[in-house]
């Protein structure tokens, strides 16, 4: 699984005009599975996601979890983060998984993710989406359960 996480003092994402998902302060998770990724996945990037030290601390320090600080996280699938772009202009999705496979991993990660405690705030799969958040810090970071997160 790939996933772009970014700290976020509000977040909101719209489908057709229509708000589906929205967040005050916490992680935006641009959430994309790839054909190799399963159950394994989702609980290594679940726990990674919750735990990461990136809020600040009394002292201004990146020290806090989205938990420690009461944050939520909004979660957005995102299939083109396995956009290959080595070749070409045009982007090859190869390594993609499928939709009847990335929609069930993508809802056991919102899953995984609530089960862990945060409010949980989701898009809507294979849809057309509006993401509209105000990036705090800014604070982004890649992750990729097939390396190290």
């Amino acid at each position: 699984m790939r996933a772009v996480l970014q700290r976020v003092s509000r977040a909101e994402v719209r489908v057709a005009g229509e708000s589906v998902g929205r967040i005050g302060a916490g992680l935006v998770v641009l959430l994309g599975v790839g054909r190799e990724d399963g159950a394994r996945e989702v609980e290594v990037l679940a726990d990674k996601v919750v735990g990461l030290r990136i809020f600040d601390d009394a002292q201004g320090k990146m020290n806090c979890s989205v938990l420690d600080v009461g944050g939520e996280v909004l979660i957005v699938s995102q299939f083109t983060l396995w956009g290959d772009c080595r070749r070409g202009r045009r982007p090859s999705f190869d390594r993609a998984a499928g939709a009847e496979q990335a929609e069930a991993l993508y809802r056991q990660f919102i899953a995984a993710v609530e089960r862990r405690g945060p409010r949980t705030a989701a898009g809507r799969f294979q849809a057309t989406m509006q993401v509209d958040l105000v990036n705090d810090g800014p604070v982004t970071l890649l992750l990729d359960t097939s390396g190290t997160v």
